[in-house]
């Protein structure tokens, strides 16, 4: 279970998601405002799918059961499970299904249907919001460079120099701390930080006499 492993950073950072992710449910369930509820179980599927699953590969697939690969397993099967729960209101005969593969196929004391689980009970306390803010500002970086390398036509996997990068909020000491997985998904060997953004920027400007 997820209490009986060591977890690591990512780990950490997809549960405080998920978690935020039910806490905020509850409040728009009560609101009637699920249209909202689907474009924030939208953004998690992509944290899930896109950044913790495919950022985990390594210890996914490792061959070594050790207590790293167990925790990345049991870090998954609890936020699914937890996602799954919050949104089968809305979605009843998928999340029905889910639910009977990954809970009831093995587990013969669990409820019989999802729709009889209660409601994930969300403890705000382990919610990290500061880690949170870390890797989603990481995410937004490697989401600009992938777009800046798709406009010039540069493929992922022709490796790059540097990259530079401009904050407005200046946290760049969070830059520095997550250097090597920015690196790594932008396939470039350095990291340049400026302050001032026409270091990196001009301006022509032309005016529209019509």
């Amino acid at each position: 279970t997820i209490h009986n492993v060591e977890l690591q950073e990512l780990d950490q950072w997809i549960l405080s998601k998920v978690n935020n992710f039910a806490l905020s449910a509850d409040k728009l369930y009560s609101n009637f405002e699920t249209y909202k509820l689907m474009k924030e179980s939208k953004l998690l599927l992509d944290d899930i799918s896109n950044w913790y699953v495919r950022r985990n590969r390594r210890r996914f697939w490792k061959s070594e059961n050790d207590n790293d690969k167990m925790a990345a397993y049991a870090t998954l099967y609890s936020v699914l499970l937890t996602f799954i729960k919050v949104l089968s209101p809305i979605i009843p005969f998928i999340s029905e299904k889910i639910y009977n593969n990954l809970v009831c196929s093995f587990n013969p004391d669990a409820p019989e249907s999802i729709h009889l689980c209660d409601f994930p009970q969300v403890d705000k306390y382990k919610i990290d919001k500061k880690l949170i803010e870390e890797i989603d500002l990481v995410k937004k970086v490697v989401t600009y460079g992938r777009s800046a390398r798709n406009k010039v036509n540069l493929k992922i996997r022709q490796p790059l120099q540097s990259v530079i990068i401009f904050l407005k909020n200046e946290k760049y000491d969070i830059i520095k701390k997550y250097e090597k997985q920015i690196l790594e998904e932008l396939n470039v060997k350095q990291i340049l930080c400026v302050e001032n953004l026409n270091e990196i920027v001009t301006f022509d400007i032309k005016p529209n006499f019509n």
